[in-house]
């Protein structure tokens, strides 16, 4: 009967433990990019402490038949950035250091993986 109730008990505290969410984890600082909008002109956006590690495809150029892709990534976070030239952390890669210079606008993007390094 105790161990059966003890075996209960530990599954219940398993249970529990699965169940609970973990803790996002964040990147320090900005990373930015630009695009061709719409309607033709430049946009600039800039994700304040984006969430780490994980890929992120940027909304803005995601479908490669219908938008042209963004350029002049900047990484002013505190964590190793990887950009991607197609959707979905795919194609050519290069690796962007923390808090590093600008980057021309010949560099292009469509997706982005924070490493969760620092």
């Amino acid at each position: 009967m105790r161990l059966r109730h003890t075996l209960s008990a530990t599954l219940g505290a398993l249970a529990l433990i699965v169940c609970l969410p973990t803790s996002a984890s964040a990147a320090t600082g900005d990373f930015s990019y630009k695009f061709v909008g719409l309607d033709g002109t430049p946009q600039s956006v800039t994700l304040h402490d984006p969430e780490s590690p994980g890929c992120s495809t940027l909304p803005e150029v995601a479908d490669p038949d219908s938008s042209e892709p963004a350029f002049a990534p900047h990484n002013d976070t505190d964590e190793w950035v990887m950009v991607f030239t197609e959707p979905d952390c795919t194609g050519d890669s290069w690796t962007l250091r923390p808090h590093g210079n600008p980057t021309t606008d010949r560099l292009t993007l469509r997706s982005v993986f924070l490493t969760g390094r620092h």
